[in-house]
């Protein structure tokens, strides 16, 4: 019987992540699936340190440069990730100096560096002894973010909100997601959970949306199989509320992977109407259409479309367009952490003139009187209220005053005008930004 190191796939893992340019949730989920005899017990570990390493890379990093004669920019790939796992294991975790320090050896000899497991064992045992000395040189090693990136926040935001984005960017996010009430009650639901160990939260007040503990894997949960539940941050779901979608309505959502939006779109239609899910690539339409199957939807499509392309089939066709484009990332660093280390200010100039070009496209298929929701998963003036400001100057269409449409919990004067900005650490969930606008005629 082969022996599953937990310790070695957290530090596999994290190798992959910084020196391959690998997806951190991919990634993680490949190696998971790959070492499935693994406890339940042992998944969570993996899934806590891997993902904890990288909220706090930056003060790991800061530790280890400070300990060690080598600089973690000339270490050896492999032994980095192996001490940088177990610096967050000994400064952020319930476990043993001496067994974080003890299992980190093993794992250089494990993989050849024998010669090397004295400085591995040195560095960590001064890593120990000078554990709750060290202070921060600065915010970026405070909180683990690149400063570019606080500098940005603070200029748009201010330093108040940029503190409050940057501390929840150090905290572990919850898994959140929606219930498919109209597949199951939720009381069904809730009890489809309990049985297998996990209490559910709504997270605002008529929401759908709900806060899960005691998971760590939702895909091994029977409610997740069943399709009476879906992953979706309570962000992600406002910006279908935000759209006014009507019963009837033929809702077109255009770089829609996974398919979050577009059911949740097909969720408010009550089994009316019509959604298309588009996405440029058949791998991502593939997912799409796996999770239309598990959801068991009969309203819904999905195909692959290039959203820069026009397509004169969709000229004035939809009531709703949902056109949720790719961005930077910076408001789900706290679910992502390996986002704010490819980041960048150039990547987002890039990815504001791609969000422009694909509203150029795209604003042709909404019905004169139909909606255009645009939205991002991020916080930067540059993408969201410039992009915003840029297109209703440039193109026939008018702010809808969405005030009330997302319940009680979310009363910001900015509705009025159509749009907002969520912020990490402010709201109760992710960074996102939803703008709602009317095409007039």
């Amino acid at each position: 019987m082969i022996q599953i190191n937990p310790r070695g796939i957290a530090a596999e893992a994290l190798m992959e992540i910084m020196t391959a340019d690998a997806y951190n949730t991919m990634t993680l989920r490949r190696l998971l699936r790959q070492n499935g005899a693994m406890s339940r017990q042992d998944r969570a570990f993996v899934t806590e340190v891997v993902n904890g390493t990288l909220r706090n890379l930056i003060y790991i990093d800061h530790v280890l440069n400070t300990f060690s004669k080598t600089k973690t920019e000339k270490m050896k790939p492999w032994l980095l990730a192996v001490l940088r796992t177990a610096v967050y294991q000994m400064y952020f975790m319930d476990v043993p100096d001496a067994a974080a320090c003890n299992e980190a050896v093993r794992l250089a000899k494990k993989r050849g560096f024998s010669g090397l497991s004295g400085f591995v064992n040195g560095v960590l045992r001064s890593v120990a002894r000078g554990k709750g000395k060290l202070t921060f040189p600065d915010d970026s090693v405070r909180y683990s973010m690149p400063d570019w990136i606080l500098s940005l926040w603070k200029e748009n935001y201010g330093a108040e909100t940029t503190h409050r984005m940057a501390q929840a960017g150090l905290e572990k996010r919850p898994f959140m997601v929606r219930f498919a009430e109209s597949r199951a009650g939720k009381e069904e639901i809730l009890a489809s959970l309990s049985a297998q160990g996990v209490t559910a939260e709504e997270t605002a007040a008529g929401s759908g949306v709900y806060r899960l503990t005691g998971v760590d894997y939702p895909e091994s949960l029977d409610a997740f199989r069943e399709g009476l539940i879906r992953i979706q941050d309570l962000s992600s779901s406002l910006a279908g509320d935000a759209a006014g979608i009507k019963e009837g309505d033929f809702v077109l959502d255009v770089c829609g992977a996974p398919g979050g939006k577009g059911l949740h779109a097909a969720d408010l239609l009550h089994g009316t109407g019509q959604v298309e899910i588009r996405d440029v690539s058949d791998y991502k339409v593939s997912l799409i259409k796996e999770n239309i199957a598990r959801r068991g939807c009969t309203n819904v499509s999905a195909c692959a479309f290039d959203a820069c392309e026009f397509d004169a089939s969709m000229e004035q066709q939809a009531d709703v367009v949902i056109a949720d484009m790719p961005c930077s990332g910076l408001g789900i660093i706290g679910r992502k952490p390996d986002i704010k280390y490819n980041a960048s200010m150039d990547g987002i100039r890039d990815l504001a003139a791609l969000q422009r070009q694909m509203l150029s496209v795209v604003w042709q298929y909404v019905k004169p009187g139909g909606a255009l929701v645009y939205s991002t998963c991020t916080v930067n003036r540059l993408e969201n209220d410039e992009n915003r400001a840029w297109f209703l100057n440039e193109y026939p269409f008018e702010p809808v005053d969405i005030s009330g449409r997302l319940g009680i919990d979310f009363q910001e004067d900015s509705l009025k005008e159509g749009y907002i900005q969520l912020y990490p650490g402010v709201h109760p969930c992710d960074g996102f930004f939803i703008s709602v606008m009317k095409r007039k005629g």
